[in-house]
């Protein structure tokens, strides 16, 4: 900026107030001018000339590109040094300047450069920003090398070759410069003057090129109306092209669903032949089924998840809907009525036909095997009955139970008639402790195995039997539970006109899968309950039969309820609690009836011991003990599989009545009460030694009889002990319990107690010693009739007498030490001696 210049100073006023009240300061200030064009005329230029404009409709763009122009040279030799230093400052080096004169530039900056004071925004924290002096050096501007380009270095040479002159002489020859430059300036003016004539021309030819683009232009913008109209009409036309086209798809859908929809209410001809009147006979079953599975299929498809709604709300859907429906009335009731009339005209076959039955001299084995083959002809049948109309299959459930219950029933009967008629065994007395009967009666030792093996036969054939007819029924009338058949059950066994006694492989009658879906049935609690609902019915009536052969085995020999016992506990076991309820329920029947029969033989036995207590004197050992260990043992014998508890509950109520009543009977004469009650107790530890070794009931009341045994003993041996040395003993006592008072010093001069006294005593009792132990053995073996037994109570006699003398003789060497008796070994010799 020229110090000169009023304008330079005018502007720098103006920057500066236009910053005013800020912490920054003017540096440098530029006043720019813009223009358009170079030509002198350009105003005029540009005033015709008419805006361009495309087929496509873009924005006006300039002509020419804008140009920046400087006020004077100083102005702008000042704009460039700063640009130069500033491209410096930020680039670490300087760009090349194109189209100036470097020498000029760089003369003009050495005149005009000087020391500048500027102010920065450096705040010091005490006197705030301080003033920061700018050099000379830091304002130079380096001309260097790359200014110029190569040809132009070379013009300068070559321009500066033309001159001599010294080298001090650079002024003059800058001034030199500036003259020709000047002159040749006004050359260029002078052409530029001359040729204006020609300008013109070229004016009026581009005025003429303008008009041509205006008209140009307004037929452009008349084609672009009618394009965008035609536009226009080709998108109407294409969205009608489209909605056409989406209505001609929908047609075609729609036709297509029809199609589908007429396909589904339309009933082929031979599908309502079979159903409203084609036979049931098994060579028609391939049509009848297809025919079902037809009529299942149209009626889940007329279903609203299956049919969407819009059809299914359709009136002919409606009216396709209430035929089929018809239809399926139809055919239920005609295969419900032929299936009650099938089952029960099988069923009259087999009663009518004696030879499926157990005859005189024959036992026949049930044979189901073709009432089932039939019946599975018709299975397919059930499931698309059940599938249509799951009502329908309550009667003909019941149809079956009824009909088929009747065969069962008549079998089971000749069956156990037969099994009676044909089994051979001695009858054996329910009598066995009878007081009427002697200890040494003996008691029958028949074989009565047959009679159990008889019940296990009926067992063996029926309950398998009954269990498949359970499982079959289960399938075959398609109830939702598990399998009937218990893991490790034995089928039923099943040949045509076979026996009993062959022992051929037979047939498995255990059901088929009738649907390979039946194996992902769920467990249903209510078709379960269902089930064994018409499980009772089926089978209702069958265990009057069985109850039949337990009161016959019952009546031959009591003690086979044991046996039949564990045969049935063996059955039970073997059912699934969840699975075939009826025939579990019969096995637990049968269970509860032979523990109430031989309830009645053990409490019949019991009476019997009871009776005992009647009688005026009972002497000796009682009947009933021999005969209970001849009972134990041949229960033992019995005992099959779970039986034992049975078994010992009769144990414990037999021995129970027994001990109470060998009590009571021993109260009726306390003088030989003791003897009594050890000779029995001792026969019944006799008689029990080898049961009671491997029975555990049994050992605990062998164990309450040894004690019981060891505590008469003891009574009736104190008792002979004190008959003939009454008063010795009664001496002894006394001093007892004197000495639990006094000093035994002070006992002698106690009455009664006094050393004559003991003299006297021993006198009374020990004289004759040898004829009071003698006599103490006659009384002990005078009432004792098990003459087994005495030789045992004589050593407890001799050692309970030595005992009681011991602590005599220890008491007077206490009390009297200068009396003299006889001493312990002496009297053990005495004993040993007699």
């Amino acid at each position: 900026m020229a110090k000169s210049s009023a304008d330079d100073q005018e502007l720098r006023r103006a920057c500066e107030a236009a910053i005013e009240g800020t912490k920054q300061s003017v540096m440098m200030s530029i006043r720019v001018a813009k223009s358009r064009g170079v030509w002198g005329k350009s105003g005029k230029l540009g005033r015709q000339m008419a805006k361009p404009r495309g087929f496509d409709n873009l924005r006006n763009q300039t002509v020419a590109p804008p140009q920046w122009t400087m006020r004077n040279t100083d102005d702008r030799n000042r704009l460039l040094l700063s640009v130069l230093n500033v491209c410096k400052d930020m680039l670490g080096h300087l760009p090349k300047v194109v189209g100036m004169d470097v020498v000029e530039m760089a003369l003009w900056a050495k005149e005009n450069t000087s020391t500048t004071t500027t102010t920065t925004n450096q705040v010091n924290s005490e006197d705030g920003p301080a003033p920061t002096t700018v050099s000379e050096k830091d304002l130079k501007v380096t001309v260097e090398k790359d200014l110029v380009s190569q040809a132009e270095e070379e013009d300068m040479e070559a321009l500066l070759g033309t001159y001599v002159m010294g080298i001090g002489e650079a002024e003059a020859f800058s001034e030199r410069l500036k003259r020709e430059l000047q002159a040749l300036e006004a050359a260029n003016v002078h052409a530029i003057l001359e040729t204006e004539p020609l300008v013109e021309q070229v004016l009026r030819g581009l005025d003429n090129a303008l008009n041509c683009v205006d008209d140009m232009d307004e037929w452009l913008g008349i084609f672009n109306v009618k394009l965008r109209h035609m536009r226009e009409d080709i998108e109407s036309i294409e969205t009608r092209n489209n909605k056409l086209e989406m209505q001609s798809v929908n047609n075609k859908t729609l036709i297509e669903e029809l199609d589908k929809l007429l396909e589904r209410l339309c009933v082929p001809s031979e599908y309502a032949t079979c159903l409203t009147g084609g036979s049931f006979d098994e060579s028609n079953m391939i049509k009848n089924i297809e025919a079902c599975e037809w009529l299942t299929g149209a009626l889940r498809g007329l279903e609203v998840p299956n049919l969407d709604t819009t059809f299914a709300n359709m009136r002919a859907v409606k009216e396709k809907k209430a035929e089929v429906e018809k239809l399926k009335n139809t055919f239920v009731r005609r295969a419900s009525d032929f299936l009650r009339n099938y089952f029960a005209s099988l069923v009259d076959f087999m009663i009518s036909d004696k030879s499926y039955f157990s005859q005189r001299g024959q036992l026949k084995r049930p044979d189901h095997a073709d009432l089932r083959y039939k019946c599975r002809t018709y299975a397919r049948l059930l499931q698309h009955l059940k599938s249509l109309d799951k009502d329908c299959l309550g009667p003909l459930r019941k149809a079956y139970c009824s009909s088929l219950n009747l065969l069962l029933r008549r079998e089971a009967r000749e069956f156990a008639n037969e099994l009676r008629a044909s089994t051979k065994a001695s009858r054996n007395p329910t009598v066995w402790l009878d007081a009427s009967a002697g200890a040494g009666q003996a008691v029958s030792n028949a074989d009565t195995s047959a009679v159990s093996d008889a019940y296990a036969k009926m067992l063996t054939i029926f309950v398998p039997l009954l269990v498949d007819e359970s499982s079959f029924f289960a399938h075959f009338m398609c109830f939702e539970v598990p399998s009937l058949n218990p893991p490790g059950s034995v089928p039923t066994d099943n040949k045509s006109n076979s026996n009993i006694d062959d022992d051929a492989d037979d047939d498995d009658l255990g059901i088929m899968d009738i649907d390979d879906n039946d194996n992902k049935a769920g467990k249903n609690s209510v078709e379960l309950a269902a089930l064994n609902e018409c499980l009772q019915e089926l089978l209702d009536g069958i265990q009057e039969d069985f109850y039949a052969v337990v009161d016959w085995a019952y009546k031959i020999d009591p003690l086979r309820c044991i046996s039949m016992h564990g045969i049935t506990e063996r059955y039970l076991s073997g059912q699934k609690a969840d699975a075939a309820g009826f025939v579990r329920l019969l096995l637990g029947d049968l269970e509860s009836r032979i523990s109430m029969q031989f309830s009645r033989f053990v409490d019949e036995a019991c009476h019997q011991i009871e009776r005992n207590e009647r009688n005026v004197r009972q002497m000796g050992v009682l009947s009933y003990i021999p005969r209970f260990a001849t009972l134990a043992t041949r229960m033992e014998q019995y005992i099959q599989g779970q039986s034992r508890d049975l078994v010992d509950q009769a144990y414990t109520k037999f021995v129970s009545i027994m001990f109470v009543t060998l009590e009571k009977i021993a109260q009726a004469d306390p003088k030989y009460a003791d003897v009594f009650l050890l000779e029995n107790y001792a026969a019944f530890q006799n008689s029990l030694y080898d049961l009671a070794n491997v029975v555990p009931t049994l050992a605990k009341f062998y164990h309450q009889a040894s004690e019981a045994y060891e505590q008469a003993c003891t009574r009736h041996i104190s008792m002979i002990i004190y008959y003939h040395f009454e008063r010795l003993f009664q001496f002894a006592r006394r001093i007892e319990d004197l000495m639990y008072t006094i000093t035994p010093e002070e006992i002698p001069f106690q009455l009664g107690l006094s050393k004559t006294d003991l003299r006297k005593v021993l006198k009374s009792s020990l004289s004759g010693v040898d004829k009071s132990i003698q006599a103490m053995s006659k009384k002990l073996q005078k009432n004792l009739t098990s003459e087994e037994l005495l030789p045992s109570l004589w050593d407890k006699c001799k050692k309970e007498f030595l005992d009681k003398y011991e602590s005599f003789a220890q008491l007077v060497a206490k009390v009297y030490p200068t009396e003299n008796i006889p001493s312990v070994t002496e009297m053990r010799d005495l004993l040993a001696s007699l």
